[in-house]
């Protein structure tokens, strides 16, 4: 069974943070990952663009009603009527998270995340600590290579400590 890994992002982006997620996309799919992303434009364009391009699958939580408002990279469009809230559902349908970038609505997703104890992978996004400067386990990654990378070595001991347990 495939992995999912959510792709999370800005809607609107400079084209240096479109590269990356674009990178991303190619990569993940290049893996045989499925991924799953926010819908609309910017990163979530930009990382459904590329996991097109590979021929892989790309799920898009869309935020309104209408399955049409999603770019037209996407696979399956899913509306939600949700508006923001549906970054609870893009976090619970992945198994993972890349972060690039982003704003407030990012930073929900990191937090939704860590707090389900799913792996968050950051690419120039946020840094997680807490009150204490605890650090909150998100993984900086310098490229989309290394993104991609070690997401799968933190999907792979995830199903190892899910085998055992």
């Amino acid at each position: 069974m495939a992995d999912y890994v959510g792709v999370v992002g800005a809607a609107f982006c400079d084209r240096e943070t479109a590269d990356l997620a674009y990178r991303v996309g190619k990569a993940l799919a290049r893996e045989g990952l499925i991924v799953v992303c926010g819908g609309m434009g910017g990163v979530m364009e930009a990382v459904a663009r590329g996991v097109s391009e590979e021929k892989g699958v790309v799920i898009g939580i869309l935020p309104g009603r209408d399955r049409q408002e999603g770019n037209r990279y996407l696979t399956y469009s899913i509306p939600t009527g949700l508006g923001d809230a549906r970054n609870a559902v893009i976090v619970c349908a992945s198994d993972a998270l890349i972060a690039i970038a982003g704003g407030f609505g990012t930073l929900s997703e990191i937090s939704l995340a860590r707090k389900a104890g799913k792996p968050v992978i950051g690419l120039k996004s946020w840094k997680a600590t807490n009150g204490m400067g605890e650090d909150l386990g998100v993984v900086n990654a310098a490229t989309p290579e290394e993104a991609v990378t070690r997401i799968l070595d933190l999907l792979e001991g995830k199903r190892r400590r899910d085998n055992t347990a």
